[in-house]
């Protein structure tokens, strides 16, 4: 389905800068608002007829991007018709796994190692986005200019005014853009989070959410052989990513390592950065260059869906506080209307520091939170068994259908039928930009280690130069 005649871009070339700008251009011109054929225009099958498929691109193959490509190859709405990596081998392995979904499709998909080739085909309506964090932005601005819409996973940036850029910018060229924090899309989630959102619980007075160290990720024995460049006991506390002086070593024949590295500061190829395993996925997280550690681990799912249930998806909070120089034993946000959010290292501080439920309340699981109210409280974590939370009543008022979280959900295909109806799809660049910004601005607080204000409609730290420089970082290319 894609914008205009399919013309097909040669596998393996190469465009300089200029060229691929001059076609953005065009594109971004062209098809601000592109017409879409619905997605219902079957063939004579029944099927979803070729011709007006999705046709979608996917950036980053690594153990995320797999999973990724098997939701989309195997989707009869969808055609796949490039994969990109700068990886030889991942490239060659997701091309078996495209190669099985297609087996009766006369369509190649193509394998390319450079994301412009895609966008420089007007053949394609979307980019998915499941590279290392900090190709997130720079890829998803490019794919936007370019007119294709984006799946980005989150987190969308490595810096606030990165992510406001983002946003702006699917804004300006009228894209469809979503944030892959596919939690939000779960049914027993959603449920929960709207019953907090509509005044279930009262007024909400405190929220707790994870926010760990280093200690936990980085125990994990690939790091062992490495921990004399790691300064062990300064990483094990810290709550931010660091840059370490890993060693240099050979980089592998399959690897384009210039181009992995791209707009970050340079390091030399070490394994850390780019051995994949699972779980751990997103194995460059703890290095700042590349990642932003807690955030891209589980605090950007948190913070979506925390953000949503309290009515605050496009705001943020107005204070960042900091035990050194605060009231709260761990560092907590403060929104204007009072609400408190508290980061805490294991579920136990709920219990153990703040009292804030019963000492028989069992809470297990991530990627969600602990909302207390005036009028009872609620869990929102997935992978930790049933939803909790007290009085028993409050759940004959939720209404579920079950307490049991199943991590089954439709965000992607919540994306693809904005694709064709130009709605506002669950979680854009905005709602996107919003949950990556309150991981960021944590990161500066942990930083700077002291308590800072923060105006969520300025996005900046009310004169505070220290802390608004780090709001931005510079580009190497």
């Amino acid at each position: 389905m894609s914008h205009n005649a399919r013309k097909k871009t040669a596998a393996g070339s190469v465009f300089s800068r200029r060229t691929f700008m001059h076609k953005t251009a065009t594109v971004a011109g062209a098809f601000a608002l592109p017409t879409i054929i619905p997605g219902s225009a079957l063939g004579a099958d029944g099927k979803v007829a070729p011709s007006n498929r999705i046709t979608v691109a996917q950036s980053g193959l690594g153990v995320m991007g797999r999973g990724h490509t098997r939701r989309l190859a195997y989707d009869p709405s969808v055609q796949m018709l490039a994969i990109c990596d700068v990886d030889r081998t991942r490239l060659e392995a997701t091309q078996s796994v495209v190669a099985e979904a297609y087996a009766k499709s006369s369509t190649p998909c193509d394998m390319v190692t450079d994301y412009r080739e895609i966008l420089a085909r007007d053949d394609i309506d979307a980019l998915v986005i499941v590279t290392p964090d900090h190709w997130h932005t720079p890829q998803a601005i490019d794919a936007a200019k370019a007119g294709k819409d984006v799946y980005c996973e989150k987190p969308i940036s490595i810096t606030v005014s990165e992510g406001r850029q983002l946003a702006e910018t699917v804004r300006r060229y009228g894209r469809i853009f979503q944030t892959g924090t596919q939690y939000r899309s779960m049914p027993t989630i959603r449920a929960v989070c709207n019953f907090v959102r509509h005044g279930g619980l009262g007024r909400v007075k405190s929220v707790f959410t994870h926010w760990g160290t280093l200690a936990g990720p980085m125990g994990a024995a690939r790091f062992k052989p490495y921990a004399q460049f790691m300064d062990w006991k300064k990483t094990v506390r810290s709550h931010v990513p660091l840059n370490f002086n890993l060693p240099a070593e050979s980089v592998p024949d399959r690897l384009d390592w210039q181009r992995w590295v791209g707009p970050a500061a340079w390091h030399p190829y070490n394994r850390l950065y780019h051995t994949n395993p699972t779980p751990g996925v997103v194995p460059w997280a703890f290095c700042r260059d590349f990642g932003a550690g807690a955030v891209t681990w589980y605090h950007s799912h948190a913070a979506d869906i925390i953000q949503y249930a309290l009515g605050m998806e496009e705001s943020g909070p107005v204070e960042f506080i900091h035990p050194k120089d605060g009231p709260y034993p761990t560092l907590t946000c403060r929104y204007a209307n009072g609400t408190l959010l508290h980061l805490v290292e294991n579920w136990e501080d709920v219990k153990r520091l703040y009292k804030a439920v019963p000492q028989s309340a069992r809470l297990a699981g991530n990627f969600g939170g602990v909302f207390v109210g005036d009028q009872g409280w609620v869990t929102s974590m997935t992978t930790g068994g049933q939803i909790e939370g007290g009085p028993e009543d409050i759940f004959t008022a939720m209404q579920l259908k079950t307490r049991e979280v199943d991590t089954g959900n439709n965000h992607h295909e919540n994306w693809l039928e904005c694709i064709r109806t130009r709605a506002r799809p669950s979680t854009d660049a905005e709602l996107g930009h919003r949950s990556a910004s309150l991981g960021h601005l944590t990161i500066i607080a942990y930083q700077l280690q002291r308590s800072l204000k923060w105006d969520p409609v300025k996005e900046e730290f009310p004169g505070d130069e220290m802390a608004n420089r780090l709001l931005t970082r510079t580009k190497r290319i």
